[in-house]
């Protein structure tokens, strides 16, 4: 350390000034960035009936690529050093909170919404006879009008 701890937030973030944290910072960004895009993929194809989960692995996505790439950024154009912890700070903050409050009161309500669906359709078909159509009745034989004729109108 040559310089005061707090000199070090006004310095270029590089190899040479930061050679303990610049690689795994920058390792772990691209790893949580393509990692946040492959999970996003994947459950958004297994719960595609499901908007709540969809809205928050869409959030999850777009914080996480926000905050991930904007450190791989810094470290390519050489910020200074305080950008890279306050970005660090403020979307993994936002990160945990879309996903432990923002979310679940979402959930719980949607949860009984399902539970409410569930029991009323097992109720309207708790009958064994409710699918089954019934027959309609048979009408008698059709009669067929004839339109009077041309001369029949003129009289």
């Amino acid at each position: 350390m040559n310089l005061a701890p707090w000199l070090y937030l006004f310095t270029p973030f590089t190899t040479q000034n930061f050679r303990d944290i610049f690689w795994p910072i920058v390792a772990a960004s691209a790893f949580w960035l393509i990692g946040l895009v492959v999970i996003y993929n994947l459950r958004t194809r297994h719960l595609r009936a499901h908007g709540p989960y969809l809205e928050m692995y869409e959030w999850l996505l777009w914080t996480g690529l926000i905050t991930f790439s904007l450190t791989l950024v810094y470290a390519i154009f050489l910020f200074d050093f305080f950008f890279v912890p306050a970005t660090l700070a403020i979307g993994l903050a936002t990160l945990v909170w879309v996903r432990f409050r923002r979310y679940p009161p979402i959930f719980a309500a949607y949860q009984s919404r399902l539970a409410k669906q569930r029991y009323f359709s097992r109720s309207k078909y708790a009958h064994p006879e409710s699918t089954i159509r019934p027959k309609a009745a048979r009408r008698g034989a059709r009669t067929v009008r004839v339109a009077p004729s041309k001369r029949a109108r003129r009289r």
